[in-house]
């Protein structure tokens, strides 16, 4: 009797428990919903690129308001954006903002961007390093629940040079772990974006039959770089590396791995503008 007795016991106090634990936990989804809602940027993290021409380019950055109750909210979010003193890009030299105030309103389900301006005049590309601006959002004047949400937007201004590697065709010499294998000419380097450029082929193979053909690299003033990218950004195998090119002669010497769980492979190829 002493036995079951205990375990009736143990089981009335477990279920107890159990009781207190579901109260809690409902609590704090109570709670939770009545929390603050954040005005917050849409991306943290931002890289914009141009060529140091002397002209001006303006780019967005959203703002939003995220949160519990924001779709209960109608009044209109008044927001500032302030740099951050941490900041390494230089008003009046790097950038412009020519109005930090937006307002968020519920019609526009609390988007707002507040423009940018990248300056490039009396910039000699490339800087020995990229400035950074760093912004963070202040909500002000609104009765509406909303604070920021202290998380800032950091945008590296990077700054290029122009270049022409789409302007001609190449011859290409290629090695794969240092041993000639391969060479062509008629290959094509097309422009794809602000100094970011798409060649036709990718390692040694001539073509896979999906995927975009070649490899994407980037110029930084004749630096160039190969971001790790998947092989024709549609197998899992990365594509990463590294270049140059020479401003006199035009030549691009570019090498870069390719990568799978099961071997790895360096390529190195040395593309000769041919005459037009």
């Amino acid at each position: 009797m002493k036995k079951l007795k205990y375990i009736v016991l143990f089981l009335l106090s477990t279920v107890i428990i159990s009781s207190c634990d579901l109260f809690d936990k409902s609590t704090v989804l109570d709670a939770n919903s009545e929390g603050n809602n954040l005005a917050t940027f849409e991306k943290h993290s931002i890289v914009y690129s141009q060529v140091a021409t002397g002209d001006e380019y303006t780019f967005d950055v959203q703002v939003r308001i995220k949160g519990p109750s924001v779709m209960k909210m109608t009044g209109d979010v008044p927001v500032t954006i302030k740099v951050d003193t941490s900041s390494t890009a230089i008003e009046g030299t790097h950038y412009r903002i020519d109005n930090n105030k937006l307002t968020l309103k519920a019609d526009n389900n609390y988007l707002g961007n507040v423009q940018v301006t990248m300056i490039t005049a009396g910039i000699v590309a490339p800087l020995p390093e990229d400035p950074q601006l760093i912004l963070y959002i202040v909500p002000s004047g609104t009765s509406e629940n909303v604070v920021g949400d202290g998380v800032p937007c950091k945008i590296d201004l990077v700054y290029g040079c122009l270049s022409h590697f789409d302007a001609t065709t190449y011859s290409v010499v290629a090695t794969r772990d240092g041993a000639f294998y391969d060479s062509w000419s008629g290959e094509v380097i097309t422009k794809i974006g602000v100094e970011t450029y798409r060649t036709t082929r990718v390692g040694h193979w001539v073509s896979l039959g999906v995927g975009t053909p070649g490899y994407t690299f980037l110029n930084k003033c004749d630096a160039l770089t190969v971001p790790k990218q998947n092989l024709v950004d549609y197998y899992s195998n990365q594509v990463q590396g590294s270049g140059t090119a020479d401003p006199v002669t035009g030549v691009l010497d570019i090498v870069y791995t390719i990568k799978s769980s099961g071997w790895e492979s360096t390529y190195e190829y040395i593309y000769t503008p041919e005459p037009k």
